[in-house]
């Protein structure tokens, strides 16, 4: 710890916290840890990566005022670690959630079968708790949210990527790899999927495909994890049912996320599980519960204006989108491939099979430009090469324009990609 304008005791405090870092904890750190963490140097210029959100469509005057009236009615209830509602968390968000999955999703639920969680990460956690173990398979979509794949790694649990199209995860690919694991012997613990506005590519798969999954789960006994995080970021607000809503056998854990809809920051997500499974849960999740504020502030926020803000929120989404697949096409030409989203806050990129985008990301940064390389979010790594997630919500549509700007330079120093000609507009 530095003290400033002071040198006498910045010298002393340093001195003092390099003694103190002279123990060697090596040989006693836990087997199989991931790589130590980087130290924390803030946001990049052009940030266009991670889940956040635009800054300037939270309705931040709602939740101060949801805050403010449930600390008067209820600040006491926080003296109680479960808000005298129980485990499975703050009954009137449950409530709310009931209403919502019904409305959005089609869900038949109950308070009971819904779990508020740490963000739906920890929902990943506690399902992966439940269902795996070390030396398990599970399939999985090939490009997919990195948490999920490293989860899965780090439990020692083998991911098997099945390839996706327009319509989502290709159920034909899926019935094969399901029957050559049979033949095997072997049966993965579940299939996971993002079925609507999907991390990375942003697919929304058919109904038809959603069917046809639903047989293959039942008739293979492998039940289907679904995260449906993203479902409230379409952009004309018409999503199909939830895959645990078409099911007829409860074959479908379910988890959700407020972090795209109102705030990432306020780490509140759900599950939604059948009782045999949510019993398991519940006896997993020993953290004395989620954070009780925030899912009082929900609870008051979201009945009068969840339905209006998610619109306007989908509006302001859908321009930035629009700002970088403009910019994009003005910079990289046709050097940049991709598909007009129906919702969602990424755009999955393709870029000329000469471009490693993990090289591309490490020249980026140095140059104030924050992208994330296909390969880290691929069950097949040499497949998504050539590609790149760009998270478009967070910054503004002038920071869009000018980090793509840069972007390109980027790229064509260290590629040659894309050509400079009068085609392709110079910064």
């Amino acid at each position: 710890m530095l003290i400033p304008n002071n040198k006498h005791k910045e010298t002393f405090m340093s001195s003092s916290a390099s003694a103190a870092a002279t123990f060697d904890y090596g040989p006693i750190f836990a087997r199989d840890l991931p790589a130590p963490a980087a130290r924390w140097g803030g946001f990049s210029k052009f940030h266009f990566v991670g889940g956040n959100n635009d800054s300037e469509l939270v309705p931040l005057d709602e939740l101060v005022a949801a805050t403010n009236t449930v600390m008067k009615r209820e600040g006491r209830n926080l003296a109680t670690y479960n808000l005298l509602t129980g485990p499975h968390g703050y009954r009137p968000l449950r409530d709310f959630l009931v209403g919502k999955l019904k409305r959005d999703a089609g869900m038949e639920c109950c308070a009971d079968d819904i779990l508020i969680t740490s963000g739906s990460l920890q929902g990943l956690d506690l399902v992966n708790a439940v269902l795996t173990e070390k030396g398990d398979t599970v399939l999985i979509e090939e490009d997919c949210y990195e948490g999920s794949i490293k989860r899965l790694v780090r439990r020692g649990v083998t991911p098997i990527g099945i390839p996706l199209d327009h319509d989502g995860l290709r159920t034909d690919v899926l019935a094969k790899t399901l029957a050559d694991l049979k033949a095997r012997g072997v049966r993965p613990k579940y299939i996971y999927v993002i079925p609507t506005v999907q991390n990375p590519t942003a697919t929304i798969m058919s109904e038809a495909r959603r069917r046809e999954l639903l047989k293959l789960s039942d008739e293979y006994g492998v039940p289907i994890f679904e995260d449906d995080c993203y479902a409230d970021l379409i952009w004309d607000g018409q999503r199909p049912p939830a895959l645990y809503a078409m099911s007829k056998t409860s074959n479908v854990v379910y988890i959700g996320s407020f972090s795209k809809s109102v705030a990432p920051a306020l780490r509140v997500g759900y599950i939604v599980a059948p009782w045999e499974v949510m019993s398991r849960i519940l006896a997993m999740k020993t953290d004395a519960g989620s954070g009780s504020l925030e899912q009082m502030v929900l609870a008051e926020f979201c009945p009068k204006h969840f339905y209006d803000h998610v619109p306007k929120l989908n509006r302001g989404l859908r321009k930035k989108c629009e700002a970088l697949m403009e910019a994009l096409a003005e910079q990289f030409g046709t050097a940049a491939e991709f598909e007009d989203p129906k919702g969602g806050i990424f755009l999955w990129v393709k870029l000329p099979d000469n471009v490693d985008t993990l090289k591309l990301y490490q020249a980026a940064v140095k140059a104030g430009v924050a992208i994330n390389p296909g390969v880290e979010w691929s069950v097949n790594g040499p497949h998504a090469k050539s590609r790149l997630r760009i998270c478009f919500a967070s910054p503004s549509v002038a920071q869009i324009k000018d980090g793509v700007a840069v972007l390109a330079d980027v790229c064509h120093k260290e590629f040659g990609v894309p050509e400079r000609s009068a085609n392709i507009a110079k910064r």
